[in-house]
């Protein structure tokens, strides 16, 4: 009899070993909410040789590294720790190897790249002409750009975010910061153009 009262003890005992166990699922990782600024735009306007438009939430300034030449510009975006490089060149009769330069460091991305598109802009009106990059993937730079008026002015973007690439955890902030680049393109203009 006392065989079997220990058996029976022993089962509910285990019984409840077992019974009570939680199964364990690790939470996914999850990204931080980023709340976005509402769009409103102003122009940037300076002594540079050209214009557009740029949110209220950036800045731009002059390029203050040691390698910057006249009107090289860092168009930041502090709330989102990114930056558009832009840098400026006159033309004299080398417009087609400044555009393979842009191309160029466009691919180079394509190591890391999902996929590489590329866009044509043209504004016969404000004579502005170029070619933007979108790069897509865990890259470096997700969009670059040159705008030119084809005789005498060449502007280069490149896009990036100051911190290591993830495109899931970077891709709202990308996305709503791309419309903003597309208002700037749509809104660039060369000074002394007519």
């Amino acid at each position: 009899m006392k065989l079997k009262i220990k058996s029976f003890i022993f089962i509910i005992f285990i019984f409840f070993i077992f019974s009570c166990k939680e199964n364990y699922y690790p939470k996914p990782h999850g990204y931080l909410r980023t709340d976005f600024p509402k769009k409103k735009y102003r122009l940037f306007d300076s002594v540079f040789p050209y214009t557009f438009e740029i949110p209220v939430y950036s800045k731009v300034v002059s390029d203050s590294s040691k390698d910057a030449e006249e009107y090289w510009a860092d168009w930041q975006f502090p709330k989102f720790n990114a930056t558009v490089y832009l840098s400026y060149k006159n033309i004299k009769n080398n417009l087609d190897s400044y555009e393979e330069d842009t191309r160029e460091l466009a691919y180079k991305h394509s190591v890391k790249a999902d996929a590489i598109e590329t866009k044509i802009w043209e504004n016969d009106s404000a004579k502005v002409y170029g070619i933007l990059y979108d790069i897509k993937g865990d890259v470096a730079s997700q969009i670059q750009f040159y705008l030119t008026d084809s005789t005498q002015h060449f502007v280069r973007g490149a896009f990036y975010f100051n911190n290591v690439p993830n495109k899931d955890s970077l891709a709202p902030a990308l996305k709503f910061l791309r419309k903003d680049i597309d208002r700037m393109i749509q809104t660039f203009k060369w000074k002394d153009v007519r």
